[in-house]
């Protein structure tokens, strides 16, 4: 079984920067796509960044994250990150980890349900 296990998150001010990761400490898959997702209450989760296991070309980003935040990967460690730059008040949500076991190349989808196995969250508050 997958087991998504995300780093801590934390509080920053406006304008700084944090790092996430997120590790498969369950069973290897072969090919699949990871992403990241955040959520804020009373909202629907929205997709931040998705990428392949396949390479770092194929990354999908929400258009409110571009330029901000960068999504990385490796595959050796089971992992995922998150570079978050510049970050924005509008940006404190709970970011989850997401991963789909695939059986193509090319882009992921940010589409909530795409994706099957998810980690519990953690919390990234930015506030001055």
């Amino acid at each position: 079984q997958v087991t998504l296990v995300e780093s801590e998150g934390g509080s920053v001010q406006p304008g700084e920067s944090l790092r996430l990761s997120c590790t498969n400490t369950g069973v290897d898959v072969a090919r699949f796509c990871m992403g990241w997702f955040r959520q804020v209450p009373g909202k629907e989760r929205e997709g931040v960044a998705t990428i392949h296991s396949e390479g770092e070309s194929y990354v999908n980003y929400g258009e409110f994250v571009k330029g901000r935040f960068s999504i990385s990967k490796d595959n050796t460690a089971k992992s995922i990150y998150l570079q978050m730059n510049n970050l924005k008040e509008d940006d404190t949500a709970m970011y989850y980890c997401a991963l789909q076991p695939v059986n193509y190349s090319g882009y992921c989808s940010r589409a909530v349900d795409f994706f099957r196995f998810w980690g519990h969250g953690t919390q990234v508050t930015v506030s001055s």
